[in-house]
């Protein structure tokens, strides 16, 4: 049971951080990678300092044990001088402790010594420890003026990213559903060419119809006969008329119709 919690929790915490990196800004994730980066330096530059500051500590203290075995030194020296000089004169107490005084002097110059070489030792690594410190210092902050200068150009990339990713979401609305109820774009396009394609279509069939046809001529007959009474009328009132052209009339209806039984004929 404690297993399967334990892989439920990683489960809900990986899919947290995917939820969470998917809707993340770019722009505030590289504000917060370049805080990092310059918090990061800081701290770098502090641990650095700390380092050669040891160092410096170091050379100070072989400095001072130095000047210290110098001036040791040279009291170990004279007190062999003044205990020589005072066996020489017959002063064997004072010459005792002279020699008591050499000794002394003598061991204090072996403790700094063995102090010097301890401190020489510490200070060549100290000195090794500061110089990488300095170039580890040296290295981030060329990493950190790079990130600086490429900051720029990312945020430049994000908004035309951005900008390409509106027009690609622009595009695809063009040619995809905007919802259920509204057609696109090109469906209503289609709808549109398809009833005009139909229009013209009926309008040719009816066109091209052979009934409509013979009903245009039966009323060109029927106004042939209609113009052929007129005629008729108009010559028993001797009023004249005036000739129809050939052209106007449909050949189907040149020939004038028969005239009534029991009419006169036209003069």
């Amino acid at each position: 049971m404690l297993q399967y919690l334990k892989k439920r929790w990683k489960y809900l915490v990986a899919k947290l951080s995917g939820n969470f990196e998917e809707s993340a800004d770019p722009k505030v994730q590289l504000e917060q990678a370049i805080t990092e980066a310059k918090d990061q330096h800081k701290r770098l530059r502090q641990q650095a300092a700390n380092v050669i500051a040891n160092q410096k500590q170091t050379e100070l203290r072989l400095n001072r044990a130095i000047e210290e075995l110098e001036r040791v030194n040279a009291n170990a020296r004279q007190a062999v001088t003044m205990a020589d000089e005072a066996y020489t004169s017959g002063e064997a107490e004072k010459a005792g402790r002279y020699t008591n005084a050499a000794e002394q002097f003598a061991n204090r110059l072996l403790t700094l010594e063995s102090e010097i070489e301890s401190l020489k030792s510490l200070h060549f690594q100290a000195s090794e420890a500061a110089e990488q410190a300095k170039g580890a210092v040296d290295q981030n902050s060329d990493l950190l003026q790079k990130k600086l200068s490429e900051k720029q150009s990312l945020l430049s990339q994000l908004d035309q990213a951005k900008m390409q990713e509106s027009v690609n979401q622009a595009m695809t609305t063009l040619s995809e559903a905007v919802g259920e109820d509204v057609p696109t774009f090109n469906e209503v396009r289609d709808k549109i060419e398809a009833r005009y394609a139909k229009a013209k279509a009926s309008a040719e069939l009816s066109e091209s119809n052979v009934e409509t046809q013979m009903l245009e001529i039966e009323k060109a007959a029927r106004n042939a006969e209609a113009h052929s009474r007129l005629d008729s009328i108009k010559a028993e009132l001797g009023i004249e008329t005036a000739a129809t052209p050939v052209e106007a009339i449909p050949e189907a209806a040149a020939k004038p119709a028969a005239e009534p039984a029991g009419e006169p004929a036209a003069e």
